[in-house]
């Protein structure tokens, strides 16, 4: 896969090492006082890049197994999606957040913290989704801007069950520290020993259903949601401010960006989160793939 060009240089990453060996009681510091910007303004659009993929050991993009397997590769392509005026952030866990951080790239942008999963794809227990990475007391303190988190419903896995619980305290917790949680709702079934998400109209309905009704309050939830036919029909079932789910980056392109276009007009819908499909585009131009779909959400 063809490399982007550099936006950082082989001095940041030296930097980046010697805080990490020798000063790592400045990470947190440096993060919380970072110079932020609301998560809503202007034009009230969001279009955020995601990168929490690492955490669970899915570093795949297309037939490449381990094309995000370099840190360095990939924080240089975040910082050039990150470059871009019309990326207002970047979704990530707490290890890519910092890191963006002590490189100085978040300066103005939201961060957006990753609960992260624990039921890694493929394991055994990948129903037994307990979340394994921020959790809403750390966001604050980070002053992170907003959460994320995936929320798997399989109704043939008593796993699920501790899934919503946690989701529901967690929503609980956001919700009483005013801090925006964003809910990525699938119905998931076993097919064949793996984990398939249904991507059918009315279970993408039924997953944002129950999403909707975690926890003790929902003023500060949000939903990332993935495109799928019907997309009018999925946004009737809700309320709540959505953002897209870009998907990964094995398809057309071209039928992807004609998707999203389709589905940013929908009422409720107020953005993009996208990872692999832009960090990792099929011709390796970062650049144009972020601008791309940053005139997609915000307008030329």
């Amino acid at each position: 896969m063809e490399r982007v060009a550099r936006a950082l240089a082989a001095a940041d990453f030296e930097r980046l090492r010697r805080v990490r060996h020798e000063a790592p009681a400045t990470i947190p510091a440096t993060l919380a006082e970072r110079r932020r910007r609301p998560l809503v303004q202007g034009d009230g659009r969001l279009f955020i890049v995601a990168a929490d993929h690492p955490a669970r050991g899915a570093l795949g993009v297309g037939p490449e197994s381990m094309a995000m397997a370099s840190r360095y590769d990939l924080l240089e392509r975040l910082a050039t999606a990150l470059a871009n005026p019309g990326v207002d952030g970047v979704l990530g866990t707490p290890d890519i957040i910092e890191d963006l951080a002590v490189l100085g790239a978040l300066d103005g942008k939201v961060a957006v913290g990753s609960m992260n999963r624990g039921g890694l794809r493929g394991s055994v227990f990948e129903m037994d989704d307990r979340y394994t990475g921020y959790d809403v007391d750390a966001m604050v303190r980070s002053r992170l801007d907003a959460a994320k988190l995936l929320v798997r419903v399989n109704l043939g896995d008593a796993g699920t069950a501790r899934t919503l619980e946690e989701t529901a305290r967690a929503v609980t917790a956001a919700a009483a520290a005013e801090l925006p949680i964003m809910l990525e709702p699938f119905m998931s079934s076993w097919v064949d020993g793996r984990i398939v998400n249904d991507l059918t109209a009315d279970a993408v309905i039924t997953s944002v259903a129950i999403a909707s009704g975690l926890g003790a309050s929902s003023a500060y939830s949000w939903l990332k949601l993935p495109v799928v036919p019907e997309m009018e029909r999925v946004m009737e079932a809700a309320t709540l401010p959505t953002l897209l789910l870009g998907g990964d980056a094995d398809g057309d392109p071209d039928a992807t960006f004609a998707s999203w276009q389709g589905a940013l007009a929908l009422p409720g819908v107020h953005g993009l989160v996208v990872g692999r499909t832009l960090l990792y585009p099929h011709d390796g131009d970062v650049e144009r793939a972020v601008d791309a779909a940053a005139r997609l959400v915000h307008g030329d």
